[in-house]
């Protein structure tokens, strides 16, 4: 054999090599590719009571789901209904009463039927060792004592109405706040001596407030349900779907146990 044919022969047999190892990278880098998640943003419009759980589950759902990015839009329930049925991007709205709920199911912003996962009980918010002592509704219609409650659209508004009802007592607050963590906030900064709030609420702030127990806030209608529905046209319903299986999960019962909520 020549040198001159032996030196082609090799040269070809190195391009072959260099081709097959050029396809082979290919295929790896393809691989790697398509077992990377892309970026997704899921959009969840939830009551401000559900806050302390939620941010926790959003953190947990991130790392389950990679690539996933848990945005939270908190706020009073009538107020991100309205929003919804306006057409506000959301992918999951999840409110703290069952009517609030109904107004985006009415105007036909969610798919199918929400779904009730929750429930939430009044309390009384007042100062570290209740230096005004009171220990019911009557006690804070007291004259001096200066009481705060949601407004009567908001859940925990609703909620209120219903206690005093039961309770036969009729509040003159100071004001009426459009979240129950606008009631919290005035009572944990000295605003107020007392406010309606839930027992959720009450734990969150870990002892910067102190909750006091009343027994209407067993009546009817002051128990409140927290549905919780995949909104009409959400560019990422699977993705809000999987939400909803995850919050009404394992995690997502634990997580709202331990943030006071009785779960179902």
């Amino acid at each position: 054999m020549s040198t001159r044919f032996r030196s082609a022969l090799m040269a070809g047999a190195a391009a072959v090599l260099g081709l097959a190892l050029t396809a082979c990278g290919g295929s790896d880098s393809g691989s790697g590719q398509q077992a990377q998640a892309p970026a997704r943003t899921l959009t969840v419009s939830a009551a401000a009571s559900l806050t302390g759980a939620y941010q926790q589950l959003g953190n947990e759902f991130q790392a389950a789901n990679p690539g996933t990015t848990v945005k939270f839009n908190f706020g009073g329930s009538d107020a991100l209904a309205q929003q919804v049925v306006q057409g506000a991007p959301a992918d999951v709205l999840a409110t703290a009463s069952s009517k609030t709920m109904q107004t985006a199911v009415q105007a036909g912003k969610i798919q199918g039927e929400p779904v009730v996962y929750a429930t939430n009980s009044l309390q009384i918010a007042v100062a570290p060792n209740n230096p005004k002592q009171i220990t019911d509704l009557a006690a804070m219609a007291r004259p001096g004592v200066i009481s705060v409650v949601c407004a009567p659209a908001v859940p925990c508004g609703a909620a209120a109405e219903a206690a005093e009802k039961a309770a036969g007592v009729t509040l003159t607050p100071a004001s009426e706040e459009q979240d129950v963590k606008g009631v919290l906030n005035r009572v944990q900064t000295g605003n107020a001596d007392a406010g309606l709030v839930y027992v959720t609420d009450v734990k969150s702030t870990q002892g910067k407030v102190t909750g006091v127990d009343f027994p209407q806030a067993s009546a009817q209608g002051a128990v409140q349900s927290y549905p919780i529905g995949v909104v009409t046209g959400s560019q990422n319903a699977d993705l809000a779907q999987n939400w909803i299986n995850f919050v009404r999960g394992p995690q997502g019962a634990a997580a709202l146990q331990q943030a006071g909520f009785v779960t179902k």
